[in-house]
Order: C-alpha cells, then structure tokens, then sequence
C-alpha cells in the first residue's frame, strides 16, 4: 500500500506499487532533497516503486534549455523527446551555482529510522529515448583546462548565447544489434572515412540516495554517506544498494539516469539519457542489516556476482584507502575473517576500480567476488 504526499504519484499497473513521474512538484534541479523537505510520495517497506527519471543533458543553458531545438538540431524529431523533459526545461529554473542533475523525490519510508540501513533493490531499468548525449565542459572533468581543445569560454555565456559556454556534446544514437542495446557513436579525422563505434548499453542511475542530516542546500555534485551522485557503473537492473538512514524516513531520491558510463566518467558526463526506473524500498536495522553488510558507514553496493564497499573522499589516494578500510570492516564483520587475512585477501583477489573522478568528491569501489566465499 502506497500513500501519496503530494497529489503526482499514482499506481502502477505494471509492478502494483506505485508511480512517480518527475514533473515541477516533484523535482530538484541541481541539489538534493535534506532534512526539511517535504516528501513527494510516501510508501510502506517493500513497496516497488516505478519512477520516470529525466537527464539534464538537452535542457542545459549551454544547450540552449530548448530540448526541442537542440535534439532537433541532430535529427530528432519532437515527439521523440520525453514530454517531461521539455516540461521542465520550460518550467524550472536553474541557479547559478547549482549542480546540472534533475533529482526526482523525496519519497518518505515509513518506519525508517536515523541509523537504520536502507536497501534499494534496481529491479528494472528501461530506456525512454533512442539517444543520448556525453558532454565535456570547461573547468570540469579529468582533463579541465586541457579539454574541450579549441574553444574557450567567452563572456556574455548564457541560454541565449550557449555556443560561448565553450562545451562539447557528442550527440549519440541507440541501436539494438543481436538483441542488444548498443550506443553508436560516429566519428572520423579529416582525410580518412567516416566510422562510428558500436558500444553496449548498460544503464543505471548515477544518482541514489537518502536526505543528508541538514537543513542547508545540499548540491548534486559530490556523493557522500547519503549516497547521492556516486555514479557506479555497476549499479544496474539486478543490483542492491544500501544507504545509511541519515533522517527518519531516509527521504529517498534519484536522478542521474545513464546509458552507458566506463569507470572513471573522464570526460565529466558518461552517456546520459532518461530511463524509467523501478525499484524496491526496504528498511534494515540491527542483526538484519549486520547479517547482509555488515556494520555500515559508508554506501555499499551488491550484485549477483559482487559485493562492493565504496570509498569517499577529495582526494583520490584517500578514496582508494577508504574502500579498502570498507572492503576490511565488511569481511571482518559479515564474512568473519581476520582483519590481517581481509587486507591480505584483497590485496590477492579484489579488484578497486576508479567510480569517478569529476566530480569534486572522487569514489573507488571495490568488487568482492562473492563466488571466492562458498560457504557463506
């Protein structure tokens, strides 16, 4: 049973749980929901949820904030683009100094407490447009200042002037080759023919998370314990990610959708695209939540093949020594080794992978097979 906070959630006959769209009422552009928002849906533990995420890239100032005329520039013909996106372009506003992601939520848990651990089930992840877009900005991503090569920004950038941002947008098509969804990017150096690269589509949603305990802006940007912007590629339809309850009723959110991200997300933007995302809400505490993941402080992400810790910091040599210390504290209290055999395990059989480094707080996360552990 599901309770509606604000009158733009309604059922979904798909799952028989409930439906969020993401509309004026029910979204943040640039900064997550905190301690004072005010919940958009509220439902019972277990409740699947279905909700219709947006992408910022197409609704940008430096792409004009007219999806219509920029996704029509490529080709694409109006009615191709989710009606919800160019509601909100028209709709909202963008402040300056916010971050670029459209967030959809809170949805309040009942019953979720301060402490508990929240436990995300993605059992569904659906495309909602044939293209997508991977930007390069000035002053963000791996290379800022080196890239986007050729272009600087010039004064007077703003929606009505976008090509003074200086940006890059590599505008990307979906193709379904042998039964799977690839991205086709094209390409080609003056003088040799033109070529695209055939991709495989793997989507997830960049951003999960529950309320952070303040009642200050909280922006989109940097991940954190509340989860938030932490862009771990394989967090996809099958996966588990469990949060940390920082407020009663874990507040929960998301945003971010991605077709495709390689681990790293150099360029500042993966392949970003709208996805209908349904998932699974459920509230652990005590020996519940110590049996699955042990003493958590940190995100923690599950797939039917890994476990993975994360780690958070500015600093990536930082990050990287937090996943380990996470990674430890997990097979120490939900595996039972030692804490000698744990860093001496990963250290032989784990393997730490860079989440992302654009976006001021870097993640590393570790993948833990869970096959090396068949008694458990």
């Amino acid at each position: 049973m599901t309770t509606v906070a604000a009158g733009s959630a309604t059922s979904d006959p798909a799952t028989g749980g409930a439906f969020l769209p993401s509309t004026p009422e029910t979204v943040r552009w640039g900064f997550l929901p905190n301690a004072a928002a005010r919940p958009v849906l509220r439902v019972a533990p277990g409740t699947a949820v279905t909700i219709d995420t947006v992408s910022h890239e197409g609704i940008m100032e430096d792409q004009g904030r007219d999806p219509v005329g920029y996704f029509g520039a490529h080709g694409v013909r109006p009615e191709e683009i989710p009606a919800d996106q160019v509601a909100l372009a028209a709709g909202l506003e963008h402040a300056a100094d916010a971050g670029p992601h459209v967030v959809t939520g809170p949805i309040h848990i009942d019953g979720a407490r301060a402490g508990d651990v929240l436990r995300v089930r993605v059992v569904g992840l659906r495309l909602r447009a044939t293209f997508g877009v991977i930007s390069n900005r000035h002053g963000r991503g791996c290379l800022a200042g080196e890239f986007p090569e050729g272009t600087v920004r010039q004064p007077g950038a703003d929606r009505d002037h976008p090509d003074r941002y200086g940006s890059v947008h590599t505008f990307v098509r979906t193709r379904t080759v042998g039964g799977v969804d690839h991205g086709v990017l094209p390409f080609g150096n003056p003088g040799l023919p033109a070529a695209q690269a055939v991709f495989p589509l793997a989507p997830f949603l960049g951003i999960m998370g529950v309320a952070p305990d303040t009642t200050g802006p909280v922006g989109s940007v940097p991940p954190g314990a509340h989860g938030g912007n932490h862009d771990i590629a394989l967090l996809g339809a099958g996966s588990t990610f469990y949060l940390p309850v920082q407020v009663d009723g874990g507040l929960f959110y998301v945003g971010d959708p991605h077709y495709a991200q390689g681990d790293g997300e150099v360029a500042l933007t993966a392949l970003e695209a709208p996805l209908r995302a349904t998932v699974v809400l459920d509230v652990l505490r005590g020996a519940a939540a110590d049996r699955l993941v042990g003493v958590l402080r940190e995100p923690f992400g599950e797939t039917d093949q890994y476990w993975i810790p994360v780690g958070l910091d500015r600093d990536l040599d930082e990050a990287m020594r937090r996943a380990t210390r996470a990674a430890i504290g997990f097979l120490s209290t939900r595996v039972g080794m030692s804490r000698a055999n744990a860093l001496a395990y990963l250290s032989a059989a784990a393997d730490f992978a860079v989440s992302q480094v654009v976006d001021d707080v870097k993640g590393v996360h570790c993948k833990i097979r869970k096959s090396d552990f068949p008694s458990l």
